[in-house]
C-alpha cells in the first residue's frame, strides 16, 4: 500500500483545448474530455507528458469515432459505452500502459466472483423497501460542511477533494447534483451525478453510507431517486465506475438494470492501493413530468 497523506490530490488542467487530470496520487494521466481539434496529436502528447512525469498509465475517454489515432499510438480499448454522447454515439475508454506492473491485474479472480453474484442479481431483481424514517433530497449550498464530514468518515483517501466544503459548493454550482438521505435528522448517505450536459450523460458517483446505516438499501435508494432526476434534465445515458473488487456498488448498479461495459486495470487509486474499475451503463428513458420529476423524492 502506498503511502497517500504526502501526495497531493490530482489535478484538473488543459493541454491544448483538452481537459486532463493527472497526478501522482492516481500515477496517471486521465484525458477527460477530448477537443476534437486536437484528435490527431493529443496521443503522442500525452506519451510524451506521462513519461516525463514518470507517470505509469495513461486513461483516456474519446468518441469512438475518434478513437483512431489513439490506436494507432498502442493504446487499447478497455471499455465501450453505448450512447455514451448525445444518446447516440459510443464513447470508448482506452489505456495505454507505461510500467508492466500496472497492466496487471491484483484481484482478477475476485473480480469474477463480483460478476457472478452480479448476474445472479440482474435476473433475480426485486424491488427494495424504503426504511422507516428515511428523508431524502437534493443536497443544498448549506449542506456542504455536513457533507465534507460524511465523506471524510467514509474515504480516509479519495480522488477528488469531495472531504472540502469549498469543492462541494463549487461543483454544486457548475454541474454536479448531490443527493443525500437524512434519518432522524442526522445526514446518513450521499451520493452525486456528475452531468456533461453537452454530451447529455451523467456519472452516478460518491455514494457513501455511514457505517452503523449500510445494509438497509440506501445506495439503490439514492440511485432510483438519482435516476428520476437526470430524465428530468433530459441525460440521455447514465454510467458509473465502481471498484471491481467490491460486492455492493456492483451488485445495486446490476439490479437497477445497469449493462456491464468493461474493466480498467488499476485505474484507481482507493485509499492507498490501485483497484480495478467495473464500469456500468444505462440509457435513461425520459418519462412525463408528473411521473417523473423527483426528490423530496
Amino acid at each position: 500500500m502506498m503511502n497517500t497523506k504526502s501526495i497531493q490530490p490530482d489535478v484538473i488542467e488543459t493541454l491544448g483545448g483538452s481537459t486532463i487530470q493527472h497526478g501522482k496520487y492516481n500515477d496517471r494521466i486521465y484525458l477527460m474530455k477530448a477537443d476534437l481539434d486536437d484528435i490527431e496529436s493529443i496521443p503522442k502528447k500525452l506519451k510524451e507528458m506521462a513519461r516525463e512525469r514518470d507517470y505509469s498509465k495513461i486513461f483516456a475517454k474519446v468518441p469512438a469515432e475518434q478513437a483512431q489515432p489513439f490506436l494507432e499510438h498502442g493504446f487499447g480499448c478497455a471499455v465501450q459505452v453505448p450512447r455514451f454522447y448525445l444518446g447516440e454515439e459510443s464513447a470508448l475508454m482506452l489505456s495505454y500502459f507505461l510500467k508492466d506492473w500496472r497492466c496487471c491485474s491484483q484481484t482478477s479472480k475476485r473480480n469474477l466472483e463480483v460478476m457472478d453474484v452480479c448476474r445472479q442479481k440482474q435476473d433475480n431483481a426485486t424491488n427494495m423497501a424504503r426504511p422507516d424514517g428515511v428523508m431524502l433530497r437534493m443536497c443544498e449550498p448549506n449542506d456542504a460542511d455536513t457533507m465534507a464530514k460524511l465523506y471524510d468518515e467514509v474515504f480516509p483517501t479519495y480522488p477528488f477533494p469531495i472531504g472540502d466544503p469549498a469543492y462541494i459548493r463549487k461543483t454544486m454550482a457548475t454541474h454536479i447534483v448531490y443527493f443525500g438521505i437524512w434519518m432522524e435528522g442526522k445526514l446518513v448517505a450521499l451520493s452525486s451525478a456528475e452531468m456533461d450536459g453537452k454530451a447529455r450523460n451523467v456519472e452516478m458517483t460518491d455514494f457513501a453510507t455511514l457505517p452503523d446505516y449500510r445494509g438497509q438499501g440506501l445506495a439503490a435508494i439514492l440511485l432510483d431517486a438519482m435516476e428520476a432526476e437526470m430524465r428530468y434534465l433530459d441525460m440521455a445515458t447514465a454510467y458509473t465506475i465502481a471498484r471491481a473488487p467490491s460486492f455492493g456498488m456492483n451488485i445495486t448498479f446490476a439490479r437497477m438494470g445497469y449493462r456491464f461495459a468493461g474493466r480498467l486495470i488499476n485505474n484507481t487509486n482507493i485509499s492507498g492501493q490501485f483497484e480495478d474499475m467495473n464500469v456500468w451503463y444505462k440509457p435513461l428513458v425520459r418519462k412525463p413530468l408528473k411521473e417523473n420529476r423527483g426528490p423530496t423524492l
